[in-house]
């Protein structure tokens, strides 16, 4: 559930009586509109606030910015400025005279490098106070502690700092968001908090706080939301959390709480929980059956925590739950008995220690309204049933990484609704369904499938990936993936495929990762034209340990485009639900080329050939191997100042002159450079002599003219013969699609190897 959502019930603080609305600036153009009847101080004052800022930037559309006034006395009692002033908040600001204010909004603006000013004490009469999101930094003044009006108060999403703010004679205080700061150090009883007794919505999240929670939350009887994820808490959850007897939503997500979750740990005394997250901790021991007391739960989060033994029965009490995540434990047993869990939408079991078969008595294939269902990198075997296809809604398969055996039922694909399949890593047989060109993301990698690929892809297919690398394939590539215009990935390698190099699919305008590796392709790779390849969005092109014959064109990659991948090409648009593809964000964000293990003959063309000085622009380059080709030319020295470069390898290629000095080099191995009967200097024994050491590239014309045919990729090697481009680990672990890798880039990723 959103924050903003959570605050909803709220918004009936924010109505006021006998006040009348008037936009901001018509305000200050026209003191008097309609009702609106705001004294002559009051819109002096105003006016004086709104010059102090920029406002150029405001969002003049947004028809829930403005002003209103009490009919009655003229003061303002309610300013709503968001999104709309740029500046310095200062502590004079005549913001701080308009002594009648109730409601003051002023989230999303930009006070960047302000520090909270104490004079909001001045503002006695203050109910809610929104200052969310503005870059305000340093600690939340003392004085906030007068405003004992307040019923709401969010600074969220600033820089502010410290420990948690003192809130004494908040008395009234129904909402309090403090999330995405700096606050640190515990939740110190003395800070007051836990005397607010009036307080319903607490969020916390995104700070530094730390320390075990304290038995002091017991006292605050009235909340319904507790939001702390993203902290440093630690230990158990206290007993007297059994006193938040309202609390519908607890959200303790990515700490470091740690112990059993006893039955009489007060947390299935919470009857009215809605929301329970508890993923990313580290909880242990079994699941009590306790859980099934908690009937009207609608999300249960237990990802990546510890727990273990089989899931209780129980969990068929929780009838009203959505969505139902348990992935990344060590729990054990058959598949949990969920026929009353008629309204689960998402399921989650992944990366567990599950075994046995998917018994339809199990009452997962009666769950209508499933959209979401992963399985993936458990013990599940046998054939997969034929009662898949009565989850009609299913948008989201993933069984990956199991011993499932037998054909793929056609139910499993059948429908419309299907978005991802994922069955890679069984050991499945027979012949892929006609039905997967439907689905725009499959994965059928490493199975026991045979057969040709289906030659039926109509039209405009949806389908954006597929990988069937690492099974049984035989025939051609079907001509019919001409038609997969949304086509971004195609993976075959390691099958026995024997074609000729399927130049027509460079007609495909989205084609970025193309891998045909060890297969019995054969023939020229030279176009039949020579002239460029072609497939311009391409990033990633594998045609390694065929028996491609010819040489490559001088112009061979001159129309390439994917020179500069960017984080924003990421492939984030394969999303569902938050839940993002990562194989295919790391497939296209970065580039290499391998050409190695074929016949290939002749010189390597220009447009990649000699060491170009673009490549040393490439800023971001981190590994750079260029090792047992036939390269020559000099080593250009901007690759020297490449501060990302941790790793180069130029080994056995025909180079020559002095290696550049610098600090990327200086920590290179000597193996990195030999077999360059042209190269001197360090790490190498060959000190450099008079014409021993040509100079290094210079900039000339035909550079620059090279420099837009290059690939200036961030991490680029070229192959041939037995050489290999791009350096061993990437070649390897796109092939394999293995998740661990691929979120190394994007982040951390807790899965656990089992």
């Amino acid at each position: 559930m959103s924050k903003c959502s959570m605050h909803l019930n709220f918004l009936l603080v924010l109505l006021f009586c006998c006040v009348s609305p008037a936009s901001f600036d018509l305000l200050l153009e026209n003191p008097v509109v309609g009702l609106v009847a705001c004294s002559p101080g009051q819109i002096q004052a105003l006016t004086q606030f709104k010059n102090e800022f920029d406002t150029r930037g405001c969002n003049h559309s947004d028809n829930s910015n403005g002003v209103w006034c009490d009919n009655s006395t003229g003061g303002i009692t309610k300013l709503q400025l968001s999104d709309c002033l740029s500046g310095t908040l200062k502590p004079n600001s005549s913001l701080f005279s308009l002594h009648h204010l109730r409601y003051l909004n002023l989230s999303e603006n930009n006070f960047s490098s302000s520090s909270l000013p104490s004079e909001f004490r001045n503002l006695k009469k203050l109910e809610v106070l929104s200052l969310s999101s503005n870059g305000f930094l340093g600690q939340v003044p003392s004085s906030f502690s007068n405003l004992n009006k307040l019923s709401v108060l969010s600074l969220s999403d600033n820089d502010l700092t410290g420990s948690f703010p003192l809130v004494w004679n908040l008395t009234k205080l129904a909402l309090l968001d403090l999330s995405d700061n700096h606050f640190s150090g515990p939740l110190n009883p003395k800070s007051a908090l836990f005397e607010l007794h009036q307080l319903r919505d607490l969020f916390l999240s995104n700070n530094n706080f730390s320390s075990s929670l304290s038995s002091e939350f017991g006292k605050l009887s009235n909340l319904e939301v507790l939001y702390l994820p993203s902290n440093g808490f630690s230990g158990q959850v206290p007993p007297t959390i059994s006193n938040l007897t309202k609390l519908k939503v607890l959200r303790l997500s990515d700490n470091h709480f740690s112990g059993t979750l006893a039955p009489n740990s007060g947390l299935f005394e919470l009857h009215e929980l809605r929301f329970l997250m508890l993923d990313y901790n580290n909880f242990s021991s079994s699941l009590p059956s306790e859980f099934g007391n908690l009937n009207n739960l609608e999300f249960l989060y237990l990802t990546f925590n510890l727990f273990s033994g089989q899931i209780p029965p129980t969990i068929s009490n929780l009838t009203s739950l959505v969505e139902l995540f348990l992935d990344g434990n060590e729990l054990t047993g058959s598949f949990p008995l969920v026929w009353n869990l008629t309204k689960l939408s998402m399921l989650d079991l992944s990366d567990n220690h599950f075994s046995g078969t998917l018994n339809p008595n199990s009452g997962l294939f009666e769950l209508h309204d499933l959209r979401y269902l992963n399985l993936g990198y458990n013990n599940f075997s046998s054939k997969l049933p034929s009662e898949f296809g009565n989850l009609s809604i299913l948008e989201v398969l993933s069984l990956e990484s199991n011993s499932f055996t037998g054909d793929i039922p056609l139910s499993i694909c059948n429908r419309s609704s299907l978005f991802s399949l994922v069955l890679s890593y069984n050991s499945f047989t027979g012949q892929i369904p006609r039905c997967l060109s439907t689905i725009p993301f499959v994965n059928l990698r490493e199975n026991n499938l045979e057969g040709r690929l289906p030659d039926n892809f109509y039209v405009d297919a949806s389908v954006q990936t597929l990988d069937v690398g690492r099974n049984q394939l035989v025939g051609k590539l079907p001509k019919s993936l001409i038609n997969c215009s949304s086509l971004r990935v195609l993976v075959v390698d390691h099958n026995s495929i024997k074609d000729t190099f399927p130049f027509w699919l460079k007609a495909l305008p989205n084609l970025e990762v193309f891998i045909l590796r060890s297969n019995k392709f054969h023939g020229s790779i030279s176009p039949p034209d020579q002239g460029p390849l072609g497939f311009p969005e391409l990033r990633i092109l594998e045609i390694s340990d065929n028996s491609f014959t010819g040489s490559l064109p001088p112009n061979y990659f001159l129309n390439w485009k994917a020179s500069s991948p960017t984080p924003n090409e990421d492939g984030g648009d394969l999303q569902y639900k938050g839940i993002s593809m990562e194989q295919e964000k790391i497939l296209t964000f970065y580039a290499a080329i391998d050409f190695s293990g074929n016949k290939l003959e002749g010189q390597i063309p220009k447009s990649i050939g000699h060491i170009p000085l673009s490549l040393a622009n490439v800023t971001e380059l981190e590994s750079l191997d260029l090792s047992s080709n036939h390269l020559s030319g000099t080593i250009p020295n901007g690759l020297a100042s490449l501060s990302f470069l941790e790793y180069i390898n130029v080994s056995h290629n025909q180079l020559k002159g002095e290696i550049p000095q610098g600090t990327q080099f200086s920590g290179q191995a000597e193996s990195s450079f030999e077999g360059n009967a042209g190269l001197c200097g360090l790490p190498l024994q060959e000190t450099c002599f008079g014409s021993n050491a040509p100079p290094t590239q210079q900039p000339n014309d035909e550079d620059e003219e090279e420099e837009v045919q290059v690939l200036s990729w961030k991490a680029v090697a070229f192959g041939y013969g037995a050489g290999m481009l791009l350096g061993l680990t990437i070649a390897q672990v796109i092939a394999s699609f293995k998740p661990e890798w691929l979120t190394k880039i994007i982040g951390p990723y807790k899965r656990r190897n089992h």
